[in-house]
């Protein structure tokens, strides 16, 4: 029997690298807090992972779709669903509000549309739809553009000309190399027009989006002697360009033939799918590619003229414009513009051959564009170093993983930094990229290899140059964040330092719990012996520390490192520190054998807490629950703490006392 699930979702990004499996884990740990399971299916570069069944979306309540490519969502039609982009999805707190929204619908399939209906922004857009379908042939194209790129820049280790049997550096292998890489790359344009076609029409618009594509490489022969049109002769292909629009051709043609064909009998399907539909979406879509080569010609040469412009303008102009592209969104739709353009002309320049003008333009692009990928990561590598007194644990071991992610060329790995602080950290990372790619166009960098980051630096002309650019815009930028990370710590000590003292008001309630019988100070979730005043600790990390040592002496847990993890990975998803000195950290692991709670105040503040208002954490009241209990125990705890502390008389009164037997009977009040 099929498991049944909650939540079903599928997840997808045009790379289907990175953002594919953040939102996953995202939307797996959204559902994991409201007590609800869930099963989320991912399409990456790799194929479909964690498939989902028919029999598992029949028993689902209800959909969520994150994903910039096609995910066939025509499988949930009925279902109670959301779709967006996969942006949508990264942070716990956003996929919280995708399931809150998908459930809104309780079940119900009539009330589909009332839910789009209701929330405006979900609604699917002509332009994400556009997007969507573009980006389904980006993300199929890439990985031919990888392997062919990298394949014959390969190739030139045994020369630049080694692949021609007439030259004194031929080499038989690199040849092949060279032939195979060349293949690879030749498939570009088919392939992205073909599943741009496929992600409109599905499986019979690949076809003419296979042919769209190979007329976009070939364009219209014409004979030289006569003028006219000749199979035999030449013509002038519009690529890239061309690819993209045959592509959104052929799928459209499959959906008017569809609507063209569908009073055909249904016994007649198999003649529909393997002759009609081939042959008539085949010879439309050809016949009106073949009739706008020559504009689309004429438009393709006008982007080169525009790109090799920007370049006449000097290093400053181009590297500014790859550069601001690359870091705005770090594997976003603008970064993907960016580099897709870049492995364009790196396409046309391996195609002209080592030695030409286009050659030396699109590989200098390419470098450039790659040089702008790689900087961003190393940026925060940088300054978790430098800065190390400014960033939280989490932080700094994030940015050291990102020093292997931007060697390698993935961007993705800057995310979580930027978006903390989208202001000022995305014009930062916009900076050092800039100054990476400026430097790398001046230095005269070519690189043939269209991704691999440092891994490809013996097949880089200029390898030293451009490993010194990447370097210089990493450091600008690593110490621009610095400044702005030890302005950010400034402020909120200089805030904690000003903060005034609130003097106790004892309402009659509070009162009643302070005065109530001793021998109630150990009952309930908070009690007496895990309540801690007057501590003094230098940073958040070695307040959660002391709690989770704590809580395994006491009892409460059986492996404080593990107690550990789990509050600091809650933290990594978004601060639990309120305002006016308060914090609730909470922690649901296998490791906590009992729920509880413990409480720390700290008269001098925990520095490098990050608060709603700024104001340093003076106490923290930490919610320990074994895992089991995540959905039940957690949330109704979490609620009323998080409810109590909206109350002035409770924080007053936390604040006043420093008996622990007290501030025990003040929490359990709130927790009946």
């Amino acid at each position: 029997m099929a498991e049944k699930y909650d939540i079903i979702a599928a997840t997808g990004c045009p790379t289907g690298i990175a953002h594919t499996f953040m939102a996953k884990e995202a939307l797996e740990k959204a559902a994991a807090a409201r007590g609800l399971t869930i099963k989320v299916e991912t399409h990456g570069q790799v194929g479909i992972e964690n498939e989902i069944t028919a029999a598992e979306i029949a028993a689902a309540r209800a959909v969520v779709i994150a994903a910039d490519k096609d995910v066939q969502a025509e499988r949930f039609a009925g279902k109670p669903m959301v779709s967006v982009g996969v942006s949508k999805a990264l942070s716990v707190e956003a996929a919280d509000a995708l399931i809150e929204r998908a459930l809104a619908a309780k079940g119900d399939a009539s009330a589909v549309t009332a839910v789009v209906e209701d929330v405006p922004e979900e609604k699917e857009t002509l332009g994400h739809q556009l997007y969507k379908h573009l980006m389904n042939g980006v993300s199929h194209m890439l990985v031919f553009v990888v392997a062919g790129g990298v394949l014959t820049a390969v190739s030139f280790l045994w020369g630049i000309t080694s692949f021609d049997s007439t030259a004194a550096d031929y080499n038989s292998f690199a040849a092949m190399l060279k032939i195979i890489g060349g293949t690879a790359m030749g498939l570009m344009v088919p392939v992205l027009s073909a599943y741009i076609a496929e992600s409109i029409g599905k499986r019979p618009a690949l076809v003419p989006g296979f042919v769209a594509g190979m007329i976009a490489i070939n364009g219209l022969p014409v004979n030289a002697e006569t003028g006219l049109i000749d199979a035999g002769g030449a013509g002038v292909g519009f690529g890239f360009l061309g690819g993209i629009v045959g592509g959104f051709l052929a799928g459209y043609v499959i959906l008017l033939l569809e609507k063209a064909f569908s009073k055909i009998p249904a016994s007649l399907n198999g003649l529909k799918a393997i002759f009609l539909y081939p042959l008539c979406s085949t010879a439309i879509v050809g016949l009106v590619m073949l009739g706008i080569s020559g504009p689309m010609a004429a438009v393709n040469q006008a982007m080169m003229d525009f790109l090799q412009g920007l370049s006449t303008s000097g290093p400053i102009v181009l590297g500014l414009a790859i550069g601001c592209m690359c870091a705005f969104d770090m594997g976003g739709p603008v970064n993907k513009a960016a580099y897709t353009t870049g492995t364009f002309l790196l396409g046309t320049a391996l195609e002209a051959g080592v030695g030409t003008a286009t050659y030396n333009f699109g590989t200098n692009f390419m470098a450039a564009v790659s040089a702008a990928c790689i900087v961003p990561p190393l940026i925060t590598t940088f300054a978790v170093v430098v800065g190390k007194k400014y960033f939280s644990q989490e932080d700094h071991d994030a940015g050291l993983v990102n020093f292997i992610l931007g060697c390698t060329h993935i961007t993705e790995g800057a995310i979580p930094f930027m978006t903390k602080n989208i202001w000022p950290v995305m014009p930062i990372m916009m900076i050092g990229s800039s100054i990476a790619s400026i430097l790398t166009i001046f230095f005269g960098v070519h690189d043939p290899a269209p991704h691999g980051g440092f891994l490809v630096l013996p097949v880089v002309d200029g390898g030293a140059m451009w490993v010194l650019a990447i370097a210089i815009g990493a450091v600008v930028g690593g110490l621009l964040f610095v400044m702005f990370k030890k302005y950010d710590w400034t402020k909120k000590q200089a805030a904690q330092a000003e903060a005034p003292v609130v003097e106790a008001v004892e309402t009659p309630a509070v009162a009643a719990a302070v005065d109530a019988a001793p021998e109630q100070a150990d009952e309930g979730f908070a009690k007496a012996s895990n309540v801690f005043c007057n501590q003094q600790f230098a940073n958040r990390d070695e307040a959660l520390r002391f709690i989770s040592n704590h809580a395994v002496e006491a009892g409460i847990a059986d492996d404080a490192n593990l107690l550990l993890d789990a509050f600091l990975k809650r933290e990594a998803e978004g601060t639990t520190g309120m305002t006016d000195g308060f914090s609730i950290p909470h922690a649901k692991t296998d490791a906590v054998k009992e729920a509880a709670v413990v409480v720390i105040k700290a008269s001098d503040g925990i520095a490098e807490w990050d608060t709603l208002d700024g104001a340093a954490v003076n106490c923290a009241i930490a919610l320990l629950v074994p895992d089991a209990e995540a959905g039940t125990t957690h949330l109704q705890i979490l609620s009323k703490i998080a409810t109590a502390l909206m109350d002035d008389d409770f924080r007053a009164a936390l604040k006043a006392q420093d008996d622990p037997a007290k501030i025990a009977r003040i929490i359990n009040e709130r927790l009946v």
